[in-house]
């Protein structure tokens, strides 16, 4: 008998198939089916059948849907265990899971197909409720990750790839970049390079719309690899070996049988991932159990340990795709894919085969942590959370109750100490009753007992009880979690009891320990003495760097009270974040590529420790990014939008644009953005939507620039969005327009630095416009005054645009010279986009003086620059450059190829005055190549 759930949910037996019943019986002959073998809870059958509301009489339909099922059936294949029932029987699910895994280890296409055979359509069809809709979409994922890994060992054999399915699959699925990618190469491979780019432009197109994202580093790699016309495969990412494991419990006490059952889930081999999902009360041990068995595991999983907190609790929780980010950095990814999913396929693709441990603590539910299981069987997933996974298919679930009596006894008395809970062991009892018996709340009590060696036990029992009447009126978690982080809150000093809200009001997690001084107004020194207290008394996790966590129950709590108690704390965080502030932009200026050189006074912190912090500005950084935008986002809804306004253009202007973290540039511009439209700040909402027509010029989304931009300025004059939209209008030919937005600019400019980037700007509109002595004078202008300013780089850009006017004058010497003293100036600065931008503009003067075979090689590796910078306008500008140079030699082929691509992409980027001149090029090329056609002939 075999049970059929990938397609039309079915059970066949010698070849007929047998009546299954309707919509609900499916859906639990589904449930069962998948798991297989193993017992399923009847909660978590009555959760998949019914969902959030089932009827009262759940329990005993769900007992007359079995018995019905097992009369259908005729044999008695669904057997009740204790607390749920088990279904024993083959199922084509299981086939395809194993031949999957053969194929993969033996790289056998043909494996890959026989599996995938095994499906009929739509998977658990009749099943129905969200738990059938998400298996479905699960499933599907399996699908097509096996599809992809069968084209992708085709694609290494040089095996036959069927083209037209391929297409198929990714007209159905537009967004799966890694098909696309294959769709490339298998077209490349066939000889069809423009079918090739055309599918490229496609999907960079539909990620655009659909997403605003860029296409990931595997589809960029398909597409240089069209375009070097190379048959060599992409080199594989280099995997280091992680070890990220926090710190574990040096005096970790009893679960002795929970920690040997999930040593040995997590250690035995098995046809399907080895997943263990700890579940149970807040306070109940959940991450401190995992860290331990984590650590127990080392040796077992000798390819690396990965951690993440998910923080399921927190009213931000973790994204998983920016948790995966973190995973791919730590396996040795640079350049990380974008999109979930391409993120998703890497990171398992990386863990095919390896033994790696992967722990998420405190997921929220399902959904946050199937992106982040590997695919293969050799690596294990151990997974806390405060509510039962039900749904996490395959996963050995562990629910952590409190501790019984001997084991809470037994942590007491390790924490105390001295033995004194042997001496009082009566009132030892009534302080583990108090307590609840949760490991979170006997720790911190035994904590405070240790700090206080003169106590008596019994002096502490009696405090629990008189304070337990008063902080049943919180309503955090539970009562007992309450308890005892009020009881520890209650021991601190007022001032640690301040820093300890104010952390919780500002919704971080993990931070510098440098920012309870401007939270609480003192120095340096008082502060690290209240960290150190908070540390001390458990409440502070000491994570080393001088970087601390609160743990998400004393998080909850802080805030709580924090929106209680606290009267003013606009101030406390408005001193968080200018300090905050002061330190991204002394981190910007610190940084390499720096686009400003400034002596920050930080408001809130002094100067030896400003350096201290920022010893490793790139470090801080990456440390603190995520944890900015978290800031951004919450004084914007404490309305403090002056300086969440600040803040935000301080990002973007330090690292977001150079690391092109548009997700976090949105995030941040937004949030502050609403803040100001809600405070009616017009100078704030400004200076915000300036920003983001930056971000969206940045991402070659012009049209979204220019409006951003033309909002901005209807609500503020401002010579410097002038000056931005200028840019934006010479790129898109906007020629008359740009000189006008220009001229609105110097009329009001007086900062060196801006006049001399409008004089430039002026100066290429000029050329365009052929205006060619004006346009020379202003570029000269600029060269003048980036020189006095010290600014090199801008000064380096500004010699290429004199070279330019030079060229378009015809004066080819004069343009030779100042483009090779560009080239030489921004290779100097370590600058390989710009660097590449100006050898295209020495190429074109090398061109007209017949000397074009001197650069082709540079071309060709600026414009594999360009590519892996992601700037589409460069990879057009150096492709027409290259047809340039092929039509000029008489390659005309050649030339037609490279400006074909071309073309594309000026079509792509919406560019029509670029697109013309490529055109027109194109037309000369397609001439040449007809002429030489006919002369063949004859």
């Amino acid at each position: 008998m075999e049970f059929r759930l990938l397609g039309p949910i079915e059970v066949v037996d010698g070849g007929r198939a047998l009546p299954v019943g309707g919509p609900k019986p499916r859906t639990l002959l589904a449930v069962l089916a998948l798991s297989a073998g193993r017992t399923v809870p009847v909660d978590s059958l009555i959760d998949a059948v019914w969902g959030e509301d089932p009827p009262d009489t759940a329990r005993a339909a769900l007992h007359t849907y079995v018995s019905s099922i097992r009369r259908s059936l005729k044999v008695d294949v669904i057997s009740r265990d204790a607390g749920g029932y088990r279904l024993d029987g083959t199922t084509d699910h299981k086939k395809f899971v194993d031949l999957v895994a053969r194929a993969r280890s033996e790289q056998n296409p043909a494996l890959y197909r026989e599996a995938l055979g095994l499906w009929r359509g739509e998977p658990l069809g009749g099943a129905q409720g969200t738990w059938a809709d998400n298996e479905r979409a699960r499933l599907g994922e399996l699908r097509y990750a096996a599809i992809e890994e069968r084209v992708e060992a085709e694609l290494q054999r040089g095996d036959a790839t069927d083209i037209a399915e391929l297409t198929s699959l990714v007209a159905g699925q537009p967004l799966r970049e890694r098909l696309r990618a294959q769709l490339m190469r298998a077209l490349h491979q066939a000889g069809r390079q423009a079918d090739a780019l055309a599918v490229y432009q496609e999907g960079r197109t539909v990620l655009d719309e659909e997403l605003g994202l860029e296409p990931g580093a595997e589809l960029r790699q398909a597409h240089d690899l069209v375009l070097q016309g190379d048959d060599h495969q992409p080199e594989p990412v280099e995997v280091t070996r992680p070890s990220q494991l926090p710190f574990d419990i040096a005096d970790f006490t009893g679960r002795r049988t929970e920690t040997a059952e999930l040593l040995k889930k997590l250690r035995q081999e098995a046809t399907g991932s080895r997943l263990c999902a700890v579940y149970g009360k807040p306070g109940a041990g959940k991450s401190t159990l995992a860290m331990h068995v984590a650590h127990l595991l080392r040796d077992d999983f000798p390819d690396g340990q990965l951690y993440a907190s998910l923080r399921g609790v927190q009213t931000v929780r973790s994204d998983p795709a920016e948790v995966l980010g973190g995973f791919l950095r730590a396996l040795g990814v640079v350049d990380l894919p974008q999109d979930i999913d391409e993120r998703t396929q890497l990171y398992r693709s990386l863990l095919a085969n390896r033994r790696v441990l992967v722990v998420l603590d405190d997921a929220s539910d399902e959904r946050q942590v199937r992106p982040l299981l590997p695919g293969g069987h050799t690596s294990a997933v151990l997974v806390t959370s405060r509510e039962r996974l039900s749904a996490l298919e395959g996963a050995t679930q562990l629910d952590l109750g409190v501790l019984d009596d001997e084991e809470a006894l037994e942590l007491l008395d390790t924490v105390v100490g001295n033995r004194r809970v042997g001496a009082e062991l009566d009132e030892a009892r009534d302080i583990v009753r108090l307590c609840g018996h949760l490991p979170l709340a006997l720790r911190i009590a035994g904590a405070r007992l240790a700090a206080r060696p003169q106590w008596q036990l019994r002096r502490l029992a009696d405090r629990l009880r008189v304070q337990h009447r008063v902080l049943q009126e919180l309503t955090l978690g539970d009562l007992e979690v309450r308890g005892s982080l009020a009881l520890s809150y209650d021991g601190l000093e007022e001032t640690e009891r301040a820093a300890l809200r104010r952390l919780g009001l500002l919704d971080v997690s993990s931070f510098g320990g440098w920012v309870v001084g401007p939270l609480l107004g003192c120095d340096r020194y008082d502060a690290e003495d209240v960290v150190q207290r908070l540390v001390d008394a458990q409440l502070l996790d000491d994570t080393g760097g001088d970087r601390y966590r609160l743990h998400d129950l004393t998080r909850a709590f802080a805030r709580e009270r924090g929106e209680s108690e606290e009267t003013d704390f606009a101030t406390a965080a408005t001193r968080a974040a200018e300090a905050w502030l002061a330190l991204v932009e002394t981190a910007g200026s610190r940084m390499p590529h720096a686009t400003f050189d400034i002596d920050v006074v930080n408001p809130h912190l002094d100067a030896d420790q400003v350096d201290e912090i920022l010893a490793d500005p790139e470090a801080w950084f990456d440390a603190e990014q995520t944890g900015l935008v978290g800031v951004v986002e919450r004084v914007s809804e404490l309305d403090l939008t002056d300086v969440a306004t600040r803040l935000a253009a301080a990002l973007c202007s330090s690292r977001f644009s150079v690391r092109n973290l548009f997700g976090q540039w949105w995030r941040t511009h937004s949030a502050a953005l609403e803040a100001a439209r809600r405070a009616g700040d017009t100078d704030g909402e400004a200076r915000l939507l300036a920003g983001l027509g930056w971000l969206r010029y940045e991402q070659d989304r012009f049209d979204e620039a220019a409006s951003c931009y033309q909002q901005s300025l209807a609500l503020r004059e401002d010579p410097k969005v002038w000056l931005d939209l200028s840019t934006v209008q010479r790129e898109t030919g906007q020629l008359a327009d740009a000189r006008a937005s220009l001229d609105r600019a110097l009329a009001d400019l007086t900062e060196p630095q801006l006049r001399a980037q409008a004089l430039h700007g002026l100066g290429r509109v000029l050329t365009e416009q052929d205006e060619l002595t004006e346009a020379l004078n202003a570029c000269e202008e600029a060269v003048r005054l980036y020189t006095e300013l010290g600014d090199d780089r801008a000064r380096a850009i500004a010699v290429r645009s004199v070279g330019i006017v030079h060229r378009a004058a015809g004066r080819l010497d004069d343009a030779a010279r100042w483009c090779e003293e560009a080239v030489t100036l921004l290779r100097g600065m370590d600058d390989p986009l710009m660097s590449a931008y100006a050898v295209q503009a020495l190429a074109k003067v090398r061109i007209r003086q017949g000397r074009g075979a001197e650069v082709h090689e540079e071309l060709l590796a600026s414009l594999t620059v360009c590519n892996e910078m992601g700037d589409g306008f460069g990879q057009a500008l150096v492709l027409r450059t290259l047809g340039e140079l092929h039509l000029a030699d008489g390659d005309y082929a050649e030339a037609v190829r490279r400006l074909e691509r071309s073309l594309q992409w000026w079509e792509a980027l919406g560019l029509p005055v670029w697109r013309e001149r490529t055109a027109r090029d194109l037309q000369e090329a397609r001439q040449g190549e007809a002429s030489l056609s006919v002369l063949k002939v004859f």
